[in-house]
């Protein structure tokens, strides 16, 4: 393990893993090589109005919010190889913004929706949100990384209807197997969950691994901007990438550098998930009874 600080920048890492604590702008700006990532996903903060550590999610005003999501936007562009991808969520609100201005410098593949079932706060008197808006662009639409094989998913056409395409020479069964369309439907993380860590805005491990895999190899350079809990870094741990995330919350840091095994303490304090309420409810019942 390698721990540096370079101003208001801390570095640490350990085998393939980079974390980069500090502002994500001047970071971008000033440590991450250019040319030097193949695939990026940004997960910023919506605009709003979630706490995220000592950060509240609010700008001062929606064109406010826009120039900075354009300012790392920008950064980010640069910081692609020539073949790479970039995964880029936003807001519903926002979105249509982040297209318009992607559009002349890079080229959108797809515009995905993830959608998930909502179980919490329910909409009273509007339609409520049950989705998050992703955009998958690349530098070059004629070369870049894209495993289909590794990503395919169930066709119930073929594998559940058995039903036969009599178009073809010779009438034969649809394939029991397809690459995703571009409606994604991965649960959200829920308290429970084992991968659950305390953030407001935590992703799932599924809907980075289907990410990952699909657009890097073994080997390549996964970065995240905005790591937050360090899913993206945890799943490209997982599979054999090079991780580099980027986060300036200090308590978010400590998931990380527990997350990716980086270090077990900061500061002299362990670094050790919290117990769930209901766990630590069995361990209290369970001390009661060895002192019964």
């Amino acid at each position: 393990m390698d721990a540096t600080r370079d101003d208001a920048i801390s570095i640490f890492s350990k085998d393939t893993e980079t974390i980069l604590a500090g502002d994500s702008l001047r970071i971008l700006q000033s440590t991450i090589p250019d040319e030097s990532i193949d695939l990026i996903f940004v997960d910023p903060p919506y605009n709003i109005g979630k706490t995220f550590g000592k950060f509240r999610d609010k700008w001062s005003s929606d064109e406010e919010y826009i120039r900075w999501c354009c300012q790392w936007l920008d950064l980010c562009i640069r910081k692609l190889k020539s073949n790479g991808s970039i995964y880029i969520m936003a807001s519903t609100q926002c979105m249509p913004y982040l297209d318009i201005y992607l559009r002349p410098k890079l080229t959108i593949l797809s515009r995905i929706v993830w959608t998930y079932d909502s179980s919490g706060v329910q909409a009273k008197s509007l339609y409520g949100s049950l989705y998050e808006p992703i955009l998958f662009c690349v530098k070059d639409q004629n070369n870049y990384t894209f495993n289909t094989e590794d990503i395919l998913v169930e066709a119930k056409t073929g594998a559940k209807r058995k039903l036969i395409d009599y178009r073809k020479p010779t009438p034969a069964q649809y394939n029991t197997l397809k690459v995703p369309g571009n409606v994604w439907n991965f649960n959200r993380v829920r308290y429970r969950m084992d991968e659950y860590e305390n953030h407001p805005s935590q992703k799932p491990e599924a809907l980075l691994e289907r990410i990952i895999l699909a657009s890097s190899n073994k080997g390549d350079v996964v970065l995240d901007p905005f790591a937050g809990t360090f899913t993206t870094c945890a799943v490209a741990q997982k599979l054999c990438r090079v991780s580099i995330g980027i986060e300036q919350e200090t308590d978010y840091v400590k998931i990380g550098l527990r997350r990716l095994g980086i270090q077990n303490s900061l500061n002299g304090e362990p670094l050790i998930k919290p117990a769930k309420s209901y766990q630590a409810t069995h361990r209290e019942q369970a001390t009661l009874f060895e002192e019964i």
